[in-house]
């Protein structure tokens, strides 16, 4: 799976979770509070089952889950280790 598949998996799971948000635009989601917590326990949910990864504490910082960029390098990494 390359990057642009796992950014799409990223957009079709945001997506589902606020419809009205235009995700490809945020580059604060955390910070700016566009994801509260509830959206954030969710998505880790979601993207662990998605793409079969598991995101620990380390992980689960604002860094890795402001943009969906940041997401999917995350993912990427994550599927590598």
């Amino acid at each position: 799976m390359d990057i642009e598949d796992i950014r799409d998996g990223v957009l079709n799971i945001l997506k589902e979770l606020h419809e009205d948000i235009d995700f490809e635009a945020e580059e604060k989601m955390v910070d700016d509070k566009i994801l509260d917590s509830f959206d954030l326990v969710t998505l880790v949910t979601e993207l662990g089952d998605a793409f079969d990864i598991e995101i620990t504490a380390k992980d689960f910082v604002a860094e890795n889950f402001n943009s969906v960029d940041a997401l999917s390098e995350m993912i990427e990494r994550l599927m590598d280790e």
